[in-house]
């Protein structure tokens, strides 16, 4: 049994939604399914996987706009974010109006996700990490025996996520990356929420803004 993923850029936003299942059963997720639903449903018909669930890292509108539709249209649940990020998720139709998007609904997951939980998909397993900064309820999913982390907006190759917005906090966004993320393991690879994949290690010894000085 192992993990396998096809990385699905969707909208303007290029928001990198991720099909992942366990290529043991053909159970698999989506995760941040942030638009273009009839195309990530095209892209599971392809590889002859069956969507279990939907798993969110946050609650922002390019992550997870198209989140309510497709759990109902499939009869799945939705596991994650963290409760923190509540007030973003009810106002997605708000955001859909205002960036444009088309119409997006609010939803309550089935399961809010709190650090130390651990997400079921086929006979893998997901451990959770809250890791707040960017929104205060962002998690991210982490499968470590593939050494592949899911981590939304809190990190990208050369770069780390906007803390501007509502409850989003810089100090917070740091101590999750370098507190949180980067224990893990150099060798592991993360799938950011926009752009290229990288390396907890190629950020810790190269990324401006939350490099080990050892480094810098």
């Amino acid at each position: 049994m192992s993990l396998r993923c096809e990385i699905i850029p969707v909208t303007a936003f290029q928001q990198n939604c991720s099909l992942i299942w366990d290529d043991a059963t053909m159970r698999g997720a989506l995760v941040d399914a942030g638009g273009e639903p009839q195309r990530l449903l095209d892209r599971a018909r392809h590889h002859g996987v069956t969507i279990d669930k939907m798993l969110v890292t946050h609650g922002h509108l390019d992550h997870a706009s198209a989140v309510a539709e497709l759990a109902e249209q499939l009869g799945v649940p939705i596991e994650g974010p963290h409760e923190e990020d509540k007030f973003w998720i009810e106002g997605l139709p708000e955001a859909a109006a205002r960036y444009g998007f088309p119409p997006a609904r609010s939803f309550t997951p089935d399961r809010w996700l709190g650090h130390g939980d651990t997400v079921e998909l086929g006979s893998l397993r997901f451990d959770v990490l809250h890791c707040p900064g960017h929104t205060p309820g962002h998690v991210v999913f982490h499968h470590q025996p593939s050494q592949l982390a899911f981590v939304g907006d809190v990190l990208f190759a050369g770069s780390i996520g906007r803390s501007d917005f509502p409850r989003g906090n810089h100090d917070d966004l740091v101590r999750s990356i370098r507190e949180r993320l980067f224990p893990l393991g150099d060798e592991i690879r993360f799938v950011p929420g926009h752009g290229p994949l990288s390396s907890f290690g190629e950020e810790r010894r190269s990324n401006p803004f939350v490099a080990d000085r050892r480094f810098g």
